[in-house]
């Protein structure tokens, strides 16, 4: 089955490729960055990494009593986790986190794995409330897309309040792959409520910067308006969470980007083009971070 899963996302990688060359061309997709002022771009890049320092102190944070005065060695776990995780096909990029944080932190993965569910919840839920705020002030208009969002909002504090008899109720069905998530998520909250705000904190500025950032990128190629192009983004990034995907994303990333902008009555290769430009930013941004790991230490004695 794993390499059934490699295979597919190949050749879904392959055909994606193909497919834009027959429909649209890449000299034609590709046109637009050479009209670009290069100064956006590498202010963008920037604001894009701030996003990975984000990120970091979460989790940073929510292990400081392990990782106290070792903040370049959780960076450099970091970006090699996102790095990982956006170039390697079907989300097995996640694997690296348990046991990067074994090999620089010597956290077991029966501690590390429950954290990283509870981070995506977190992340999902995060884009639950952004996703909601557009599509409602769309449909309705601010006020009452605001009063829906802030709801969604209260129901994390509401879980965590209700964690103890959530974790009663579904630990009798845990013999169930989704039931075993879910109370492995809630069993990783944290234990005091000062901790649980700052993790949403961190959360909730890390999503806003990157939303902002990208939408402000994908703007830049594509005249649509502000909800459509928030949804764009917010669907090219859980696309990640599909059972397959190409490899880095190719050919889906697009489709969730497009499949938002097409109601807003978009034309497709435009979408199409503006959506490949933008995974293409991702992946730029992804890279170059990258780059940086080599420079960062991964033990506590290293400069």
């Amino acid at each position: 089955m794993p390499h059934l899963r490699l295979l597919t996302s190949i050749a879904i990688f392959g055909a994606f490729v193909v497919f834009v060359e027959l429909a649209y061309g890449w000299s034609r997709v590709l046109a637009p960055w050479a009209e670009l002022s290069w100064g956006l771009v590498i202010v963008a890049a920037l604001l894009a990494g701030l996003t990975y320092v984000l990120r970091t102190l979460r989790l940073y944070d929510y292990y400081r009593p392990v990782m106290r005065g070792r903040f370049g060695a959780c960076l450099r776990l970091t970006l090699t986790h996102n790095l990982l995780n956006n170039l390697l096909p079907m989300r097995t990029g996640e694997l690296s986190f348990p046991l990067l944080m074994a090999r620089y932190f010597q956290v077991p993965p029966l501690n590390s794995v429950p954290v990283l569910l509870w981070f995506r919840l977190m992340d999902l839920h995060t884009l639950g409330f952004f996703a909601l705020l557009a599509l409602s002030s769309h449909a309705l208009g601010v006020g009452p897309a605001l009063a829906l969002s802030l709801m969604w909002l209260a129901t994390l504090p509401l879980i965590r309040r209700m964690a103890p008899f959530l974790i009663a109720r579904i630990e009798p069905w845990e013999d169930r792959r989704l039931a075993s998530l879910m109370l492995r998520a809630l069993q990783a909250l944290p234990e005091s409520p000062r901790a649980f705000w700052r993790a949403w904190g961190w959360t909730m500025g890390n999503w806003a910067v990157k939303l902002a950032v990208f939408v402000w990128v994908l703007a830049l190629f594509l005249e649509t308006s502000a909800p459509a192009l928030w949804l764009a983004v917010i669907a090219g990034d859980l696309t990640s969470v599909l059972p397959v995907h190409g490899v880095a994303g190719a050919g889906t990333y697009e489709a969730g980007v497009m499949a938002a902008l097409l109601p807003f009555g978009v034309n497709a290769q435009d979408a199409l083009a503006a959506a490949i430009n933008l995974h293409l930013f991702m992946l730029g941004s992804t890279l170059v971070a990258g780059a940086l790991v080599p420079w960062l230490p991964a033990t506590r004695g290293e400069n």
